[in-house]
């Protein structure tokens, strides 16, 4: 009678350690299948870009930067968390709260382009570009088709089944690119850009729609649904907002101080240099969600080991390939652009820099997420985008591009205890991590400056 607790106890510890390494395979699993999906991406990405700065002007790159930047603040400007609320719930795999879900996201969808609609003449007059009015509702409309994607996207973010998802997100990418090349053979302007995105988008609803198993969605509104929602939702519409601000507020301003041609050369740099915030959001978003929510770090030291273990893998790789722009960025623009592209390569190793700060907290945002604190989140993201829009205006409007590329970096800095209060909040911070991470980054930081300091002033001062 006495021995039946004892086997029961080693019963439910080898049912917990066996859920522990499942759950530990399918998040390296999910992991590995991240960085292929971005990797493959990107590679198609730069083999994308090459051929368009060929065939389009910086010019064209310059307008659709804008457009691509006010797109992007209508998507975050109306963001109720619909994909966090569906991997966090734990009414995410109810036919009824996910239909709920999708009915919203095809409401929204339709408000989004009546208001790029109705957005488009002011802000072409705004930026004194008159091509905008027109181009800005013709590119809306992949939000329009944005919002039928189905919910099952999120689903399988939800348990890790990340395989199937990234196969089917680089066809879509791969088709996206081939129609967006084609257009820009046959128009040689910035439609080329416009129409590419939308096809691309409507290849992405139909291959999801058709490759992706999971649940039909159909049109329904629960109340209960609803509700759950618009409660997680309400905080991460605003942190979204703050969102946008941190991560393309910098196109927005400097569209006032660069002309198009100049914000297309950086665009250029941008869009090699922040691969390692990229890839640290792709990985991030879909692992530590998840990793979060299954082994709470307020819940034990084991918990806290499996985290710390998963970030430290992530920010050295991260910091590399942040290193590794910073060091070669100038003569990798002079291989891979022709003339007229030059300067993106001082540009790039700036951002770089900027990057290796960046990345080494990027863990800590979702362990408020995984426990539902959409408050905590939206609180640390105000702080974080009122710090980040004070410094890099001021720095913008006082001295142009170099201005606003401190004011980025010492933002980072300031931002830094912002995000130490809620990592600790949820017991998540991991001090001896972000040490050694900025010991590193910052001798990176300066080896990399004084390498290329040529390039650097020739780029932000010519």
């Amino acid at each position: 009678m006495n021995e039946m607790p004892a086997t029961q106890s080693s019963s439910d510890r080898d049912e917990s350690q066996a859920a522990r390494k499942s759950l530990a395979s399918r998040a390296l699993g999910s992991g590995a299948w991240s960085m292929a999906n971005f990797g493959l991406g990107q590679i198609m990405r730069l083999v994308s870009n090459l051929v368009l700065t060929r065939l389009l002007s910086p010019d064209d790159f310059g307008l659709m930067t804008l457009v691509t930047s006010f797109l992007i603040a209508l998507t975050m400007f109306s963001d109720m968390g619909f994909g966090p609320a569906i991997m966090q719930s734990k009414r995410g795999d109810d036919p009824d709260f996910v239909d709920t879900i999708w009915t919203l996201k095809i409401i929204r969808g339709g408000l989004l382009w009546l208001s790029a609609a109705a957005m488009a003449l002011p802000l072409a007059w705004f930026y004194d570009a008159p091509e905008f009015a027109v181009v800005f509702p013709v590119a809306a409309l992949s939000l329009l088709v944005g919002g039928f994607l189905p919910t099952r996207i999120d689903s399988a973010a939800r348990h890790l089944q990340i395989g199937r998802l990234t196969v089917i997100e680089l066809a879509n990418q791969l088709i996206g690119i081939l129609l967006t090349i084609a257009a820009a053979w046959i128009l040689q302007s910035v439609w080329a850009l416009v129409w590419g995105n939308v096809l691309g988008s409507l290849v992405q609803l139909l291959m999801f729609r058709l490759f992706l198993p999971g649940h039909r969605n159909r049109l329904r509104i629960e109340p209960e649904a609803r509700a759950e929602v618009m409660k997680f939702g309400k905080w991460i519409f605003f942190s979204t907002i703050c969102g946008f601000m941190l991560f393309q507020g910098d196109r927005i301003i400097l569209g006032l101080v660069l002309t198009l041609h100049q914000l297309g050369i950086y665009n250029i740099g941008l869009f090699l240099a922040t691969v390692p915030m990229m890839l640290g959001s792709s990985i991030a978003s879909r692992l530590f969600i998840p990793m979060y929510r299954n082994h709470p770090p307020a819940e034990g030291a084991d918990h806290r080991r499996v985290l710390a273990r998963t970030r430290a893998g992530l920010t050295a790789l991260l910091l590399s390939v942040a290193v590794l722009l910073a060091w070669i960025g100038p003569p990798l623009v002079e291989l891979l652009y022709d003339p007229r592209y030059a300067t993106a390569g001082g540009v790039l190793v700036a951002i770089a820099c900027i990057q290796m700060l960046q990345v080494i907290p990027i863990s800590y945002d979702y362990s408020a997420l995984a426990a539902g604190d959409s408050r905590g989140f939206f609180v640390m993201q105000s702080l974080r985008a009122l710090i980040y829009m004070s410094m890099v205006s001021a720095g913008a409007f006082l001295y142009g591009l170099p201005g606003l590329l401190v004011g980025q970096a010492l933002s980072l800095v300031l931002c830094y205890p912002v995000t130490v209060w809620l990592a600790r909040r949820h017991h998540a911070w991991d001090p001896r991590h972000d040490l050694v991470a900025v010991i590193i980054a910052t001798v990176a930081i300066a080896m990399a400056l004084t390498s290329h300091r040529d390039a650097i002033t020739k780029a932000l001062f010519s």
